[in-house]
Formats: structure tokens, sequence, C-alpha cells
């Protein structure tokens, strides 16, 4: 059930607003054509339950700031 998967990912992300963007965007780049956009959002709450989404967006927005640093 879909409620479980949002419980299980809110351990992670504390605020609800901010897991409803993460996830729309992550259904997004993850959905394949001629599958279920409700599958693809199923799969994107199971992989928010067992990863932290803000620490993998926040580790490659710090490596390109650092590298814009050293192109200036």
């Amino acid at each position: 059930m879909r409620s479980e998967l949002v419980f299980g990912a809110l351990t992670h992300v504390s605020n609800r607003y901010q897991l409803c963007q993460l996830a729309s965007k992550a259904t997004r780049k993850l959905h394949k054509p001629n599958t279920r956009v409700q599958d693809t959002m199923n799969d994107v709450m199971v992989r928010f339950r067992h990863e932290n989404p803000v620490s993998t967006i926040a580790a490659p927005e710090e490596k390109t700031s650092a590298q814009q640093r050293r192109a200036a």
C-alpha cells in the first residue's frame, strides 16, 4: 500500500512538501515509456525508504560549485 511507502520515506525526509517535490522529480526522471506511472512512483518511494534522497542531491551540488570556483 502506498501509505506505508510514504511513511517509510518520511524517515529520511521530515518535510512532506519536500518529499512530494523530490518524488515528483525522481518519478519524471525514472519513468519508462509503456509502464504505469503508479509503479514508477512506488519504486521511487521504496528507494527513498532505503536511502536518504536529500543527501544524494546535496553532494553533486557541492561538487559543481567547487568546480565552478576553480574554473573562475
